[in-house]
């Protein structure tokens, strides 16, 4: 379980990884479909975990092939889900911990999310967490978002690390094969979604909380 080097960078994701945002997420869809009398199960909700808006937008479309309804649905979601951000959402356990850490020992740090940049920023910024990185890269950077190794790639390269040299710390599986997929080192942090055997499969190292991630990384760093 130990890391075998001492990182360059610490890469985070941010949604459901420090910040409390899935729940209240997934009970604003929630409620914004059961206003216009939609049955839909959560499993639809929890597929769009670590996905950029424009993939979640797609599948919507496949789904109910109506845009009219789809429009609906996501006015719906956005006006109750943005009264959550402006309230300001909580943070996970451990993370200003880590933060800390990697701030003492002079480790360069970045957000890497689906996000768009504009609401990223926002929700860095209402959480207090913006000043602890050096760089936010969010999905309209790309092309290619989650699970496309793209976003990880940038953000190694505006923070002038090597991809090997990075460790990412994601809740999602999308984000962790984006990671792996990058050629970096995944912690995950599972949040709503729970891995399953394939996830487990791919190898990487799975903790409980981001507590158990800065016990992991803390000895890497007195090399």
């Amino acid at each position: 379980m130990k890391l075998e080097f001492t990182p360059a960078a610490v890469l985070f994701d941010m949604d459901g990884l420090m910040i409390e945002s899935e729940r209240a997420l997934l009970q604003c869809w929630r409620e914004a479909s059961q206003e216009l009398g939609l049955e839909v199960e959560d499993a639809l909700w929890l597929s769009f975990v670590g996905l950029s808006d424009r993939a979640c937008h797609d599948l919507l479309r496949q789904r109910f092939g109506n845009e009219e309804t789809l429009q609906a649905l996501l006015h719906g979601l956005q006006v109750r889900y943005d009264a959550h951000v402006e309230a300001g959402l909580p943070l996970k356990t451990g993370v200003l911990e880590l933060l800390a850490l990697l701030e003492a020992r002079g480790i360069p740090r970045a957000v890497v999310t689906s996000t768009r940049r504009e609401r990223a920023l926002q929700k860095l910024t209402t959480t207090g967490l913006l000043p602890h990185f050096h760089e936010v890269v969010a999905g309209n950077e790309v092309q290619h978002t989650k699970p496309a190794p793209d976003i990880y790639l940038l953000a190694a390269k505006r923070l002038g690390v090597a991809p090997s040299q990075c460790v990412v710390l994601e809740d999602s599986v999308p984000g962790v094969r984006a990671a792996l997929a990058a050629g970096m080192t995944p912690i995950q942090v599972p949040d709503l979604v729970i891995p399953d055997d394939a996830v487990r499969a791919l190898g990487h190292r799975i903790v409980d909380s981001l507590v158990h991630a800065r016990a992991l990384i803390e000895p890497a760093l007195r090399r």
